[in-house]
């Protein structure tokens, strides 16, 4: 008998070994990832219909730009017609096309071309990359490098020439989304966006120095600062290893991995407002999410030590599960549209932003990075 209870100690001491070396579970995560997304498409069953908020917007929006990317995301890693279709005919409803035209500088507008460039890589068709071309040669061919003035537009539209630049084997794309990355880093503002003090970003000129959040720290807004690790993150798995500029990329997504660390709620969430707990300091679904995708990312491409961020990355996922993702998939906690902590608040775990798409996104974004882990 003392026998038999050794050797179940023993098996049970090997199993809590291999479990604490393997901390993601891959087939929960997928149907964690497929329950929201289950959620979503049976509430949106018209990809064509107009999102009606404050005022009615058409569905290839930025915010919905945002969802398509963490589907093709999942459909990267589960592919099921019922995903392709489903993006497809949202973008065949638009016509391949961009709120704005195809003569935008806004990347709100033309972030929906990161899925039809998707799309097109699946199946290739030249009527998906008709405007895409249009619009993104023309933000090529002319002289401003000041459009990303606000760091969510870097998620929105730094992919796109990233794509581009790999479908058209052409360098001029990688060397124009770095004039325009780096604009926004050191110049747009006073001094630029990002502060390398603290590695993280202010959300645009109306919040670099001398304002402050009411704490005295600077303001660095959670899910504009995961926005650009989402695009880093991005744009490093779109881009050759020998593309220009991407040791730029690398530095940047290590430096803001390091500075978000220590700022890691106890819950394992991310404050709206990073460095003030005091201003609207509650636990942010989509901000979590983005770090997440950057972080594991990071971990599964060797820049990010694995000893160091996956007992991060691990503590952030299982508190969106716990706290934030319904029994029916809905997403909790989800600040809705806004710039700054103050907006869309108070959150909490039943209250629906005014947009659904985007946070389930970056929860798509995350979930297929963790997935993808060895």
């Amino acid at each position: 008998m003392k026998k038999l209870l050794l050797i179940c100690v023993i098996g049970s001491l090997f199993t809590n070994s291999i479990n604490a070396q393997q901390p993601f579970d891959k087939k929960l995560v997928l149907k964690q990832m497929i329950l929201a997304n289950d959620y979503f498409m049976q509430k949106w069953p018209e990809t064509g219909k107009t999102i009606i908020t404050n005022k009615e917007r058409p569905s290839n929006i930025w915010t919905r730009g945002v969802y398509y990317e963490g589907l093709m995301a999942l459909h990267e890693i589960f592919p099921k017609e019922v995903y392709y279709n489903y993006a497809y005919d949202w973008s065949e409803f638009h016509k391949w096309g961009f709120n704005g035209g195809n003569v935008t500088r806004n990347a709100d507008n033309y972030c929906a071309a990161q899925t039809y460039i998707d799309l097109y890589n699946l199946e290739p068709d030249a009527k998906k990359l008709k405007n895409t071309k249009a619009n993104i040669n023309m933000l090529l061919n002319t002289p401003q490098l000041d459009d990303w003035s606000w760091i969510d537009a870097i998620q929105m539209g730094m992919p796109v020439f990233a794509k581009m630049g790999v479908l058209e084997k052409d360098n001029r794309y990688f060397e124009k989304m770095y004039q325009m990355y780096m604009y926004s880093r050191n110049k747009q503002g006073d001094n630029g966006l990002f502060n390398p003090k603290d590695g993280l970003w202010w959300r645009d000129a109306d919040f670099d120095p001398p304002y402050k959040e009411p704490n005295g720290e600077d303001c660095y807004w959670s899910r504009g600062n995961g926005w650009v690790i989402g695009a880093l993150a991005k744009v490093l798995t779109i881009i050759p290893q020998n593309a220009p500029h991407r040791d730029q990329y690398v530095k940047d997504l290590k430096t803001m991995a390091a500075a978000l660390i220590p700022i890691q709620r106890p819950d394992g969430f991310w404050n709206v407002s990073l460095h003030d707990s005091t201003n609207f300091g509650e636990k942010e679904t989509s901000g979590t999410a983005l770090f997440v995708y950057g972080m594991a990312y990071g971990i599964n491409s060797g820049i990010l030590k694995k000893e160091t961020y996956l007992p991060v990355v691990e503590k952030a996922w299982n508190a969106i599960i716990k706290e934030s993702l319904h029994e029916n998939g809905f997403l909790g906690y989800l600040q809705s549209t806004g710039k700054e902590p103050k907006d869309g608040q108070p959150l909490s775990y039943d209250k629906i932003p005014d947009f659904e798409d985007y946070g389930l996104g970056c929860f798509l974004l995350a979930g297929s990075e963790i997935y993808k882990m060895k």
